[in-house]
């Protein structure tokens, strides 16, 4: 919770590159709250972080020059609900392919990047959602692929047989751009809820 007033959710959207602008603007239609972060400092008083979609390894030598990489890790470990996107989710992941490259490795899935194809593979696919999850459509921009799935991670949604929504504990992964869907996607839906849960846990303790 905010710590100026408890009863106001703020989320954290990681504004060092990619289109973070596209999730705060989700985030508002939800009527929730944002700040950029840009600095470790910024990481307290947060409710749960986006990592957005973007280009993985320009986030990472970001994140380094601004020594965001470790506190960043060591705050969602901490257990802080986390959205990550396209670039976000191979941020996330155990194990980056093609290239191989280092991660924060929090998500125990194994991504290839950019598997589904170059630019002009990229777009509005539709998506299987699995365990009551509806299906629906989902923008797919150079998008990683989900290769190897972790013991405790949950497949939400497929593409053609691909995981494209992942969830490990209060960490979920796409391998899309919800956030670039007009009409809203359920993904934003599904963290705003493990913040809540999150916030819960902690009031009750």
């Amino acid at each position: 919770m905010n710590a100026e007033d408890p009863g106001v959710t703020t989320i954290g959207v990681l504004a060092l590159q990619g289109d973070f602008f596209a999730h705060e603007a989700c985030l508002a239609r939800h009527g929730v709250a944002t700040v950029r972060i840009r600095k470790p400092e910024q990481l307290t008083g947060i409710d749960g972080i986006v990592l957005p979609g973007g280009e993985s390894s320009t986030m990472l030598r970001l994140l380094d020059y601004a020594q965001l990489f470790e506190p960043l890790r060591d705050r969602i470990a901490s257990g802080l609900p986390t959205l990550g996107t396209c670039a976000g989710l191979i941020l996330l992941a155990n194990e980056v392919e093609d290239p191989r490259q280092p991660s924060l490795g929090l998500l125990d899935v194994t991504v290839s990047r950019n598997a589904y194809g170059a630019q002009v593979h990229s777009g509005l696919f539709d998506i299987q959602g699995c365990d009551g999850l509806p299906p629906s459509r989902g923008i797919f921009i150079r998008a990683p692929r989900i290769t190897r799935i972790g013991n405790g991670v949950e497949v939400l949604a497929t593409r053609d047989g691909d995981a494209v929504l992942v969830r490990q504990d209060a960490i979920l992964g796409a391998a899309f751009h919800p956030e670039l869907d007009a009409a809203g996607h359920i993904t934003h839906e599904l963290f705003l809820k493990a913040v809540s849960r999150r916030s819960a846990l902690e009031h009750s303790t």
